[in-house]
């Protein structure tokens, strides 16, 4: 955190668009400033391109007065209903509002609201490093205002609220986990009066709705260590409330002197190995990448697989939190084996839609992704704890398709064993795993692996309508192209397809 003066904070502030902000404020006669996460993050010298500005007065006035000076190249919304306004300017965009104070019901998030004061605007304000204020108007540009102390907090890598933190958590739900995602972000510690009045208060997020939790959840789950911020949830109680099969891996059984792992504090240990993983990766990429032509086939292919780590990014991060989800469920013991959690990739894998819909996660492609990975997840290890076979890669690289690099990367973190040869042997395996994928891969594996004979065209031979009958056929001629039974030629699968056929009494 860099040390700043109100003359340092001047220079910074020293740009067009401020300045011009001080005009149109000035030329009204309203007080101004700058505030909030743009300030904060000022300090914390962290990229910040949206700005929030205060106005003791109307902010729409000053929003208004400001398209005004900046022409045609600005564009002007106004939200009356809320008091409002957003300008956006190049590649800036700028949200005003007037100063406010606000109160509450118990039953809603929704505050009343009234005009007020710079002072009543940071009392409201969530945390102390977020109620700090840089005034624009033209004598007092540069000129912090900082009631709660928010630098010190800054300095001391605190999360705190400007007043009680139980009027503030139970006045807006919401901010409990705006606290946790804030401490996530910034490797803060949330204080322990704050933290305590989250445990107090966990309850009041039922009454937030699905899509502000998963907006939140989501902040959390793209931040270099989301295991910080699932441990503060659980800690203070929220976790349960809001992913209760997450919590139901935090628990050792012991039985006759063996007990299982924490699957819990496991599953975020292997979430944060994959974010690093994936940043390791982007990284590699982009050295590879200013090394290439820019016009090169290799530098386009290149880029395409930077697009597909960030498109797969966050949901290759839920398949990782949610890849032993099922294991509660099928915990079991066995005289002979111990503890035993038999399939629970495939019930993992049943769950994986009520999650989505519960915390208002897509219910689309991306839910099919992350329910794929958490089903397909163990047969790596499979393949890995055994002799590497072509057959077993062919399976896997068929059922896996396109998405494979992303599943061996999310087994890869899976490895967390403390005997260090037992890791070093199965990540050996999985580079034998990527090396014939990668063979199968140059092959055009597609071509070589999806039967020539289709499910329609079988549907159409035996005049059957889609059916177990015509899934068993089409596993019978897939089955026999993946263990390299017989070529994948039209002739000897319409042979093997007949036999089948005969063997069912379709024929």
């Amino acid at each position: 955190m860099r040390q700043l003066s109100d003359a340092d904070l001047a220079k910074l502030l020293d740009k067009d668009i401020f300045h011009q902000i001080s005009e149109a404020a000035d030329s009204l006669g309203l007080e101004c400033y700058v505030v909030g996460g743009y300030v904060r993050d000022l300090f914390l010298e962290r990229p910040s391109n949206d700005i929030d500005v205060v106005v003791v007065g109307s902010g729409i006035k000053v929003a208004t007065r400001l398209k005004e000076m900046l022409g045609q190249k600005a564009y002007l919304s106004v939200f009356r209903n809320f008091g409002t306004a957003q300008v956006k300017y190049r590649h800036q965009e700028v949200e005003f509002v007037g100063a406010r104070r606000e109160s509450y019901s118990h039953d809603s998030r929704k505050p009343h609201v009234e005009d007020g004061t710079l002072e009543d605007d940071q009392n409201r304000r969530d945390f102390t490093i977020n109620a700090m204020a840089v005034c624009l108007n033209r004598e007092r540009f540069g000129e912090l205002v900082d009631p709660f102390d928010g630098i010190a907090d800054l300095e001391d890598g605190i999360i705190r609220t400007p007043l009680d933190p139980d009027i503030t958590f139970s006045d807006d739900p919401l901010r409990m986990l705006r606290c946790v995602r804030f401490a996530t972000q910034l490797r803060f510690y949330i204080e322990d009066e704050t933290f305590e009045a989250l445990e107090r208060n966990a309850e009041r997020i039922k009454i937030i709705s699905g899509e502000r939790v998963e907006e939140e959840l989501n902040k959390i789950m793209l931040t270099d260590q989301p295991s910080r911020g699932f441990v503060d949830l659980q800690r203070c109680g929220l976790l349960k409330l809001i992913l209760p099969e997450l919590t139901a891996l935090d628990i050792v059984e012991t039985r006759n002197g063996r007990a299982h792992k924490n699957n819990f504090y496991h599953t975020l240990e292997v979430v944060d190995n994959l974010c690093r993983a994936q940043k390791e990766k982007l990284v590699e990429l982009d050295e590879k990448l200013a090394q290439l032509p820019k016009d090169s086939e290799e530098a386009a292919e290149c880029r395409a697989e930077i697009d597909r780590i960030h498109e797969h990014k966050l949901w290759l991060r839920w398949a990782t939190l949610l890849h032993d989800i099922g294991k509660a469920k099928t915990k079991r013991w066995d005289n002979a084996l111990g503890w035993t959690f038999h399939n629970h990739n495939y019930m993992g894998a049943k769950m994986v839609p009520t999650i989505f819909r519960r915390i208002k996660l897509p219910m689309d492609s991306k839910m099919k992704y992350v329910q794929k990975l958490v089903d397909l997840h163990m047969r790596p290890i499979a393949i890995a704890d055994e002799e590497v076979t072509d057959s077993a890669v062919r399976r896997l690289v068929s059922d896996a398709d396109d998405d494979v690099d992303d599943l061996m990367m999310l087994c890869e973190a899976d490895i967390t064993s403390k005997n260090r040869a037992k890791k070093e042997r199965f990540l050996e395996n999985f580079r034998l795993v990527r090396e014939k994928i990668a063979d199968l891969q140059e092959k055009d594996f597609k071509r070589l692996l999806q039967p020539v004979i289709d499910g329609n065209e079988i549907m159409e031979m035996f005049h059957l309508k889609p059916s177990r009958e015509v899934g068993t056929l089409k596993q019978t001629l897939k089955d026999a192209v993946l263990d390299n039974k017989v070529p994948n030629e039209r002739e000897p699968l319409m042979q093997l397809l007949m036999k089948k056929a005969k063997e069912m009494g379709l024929c």
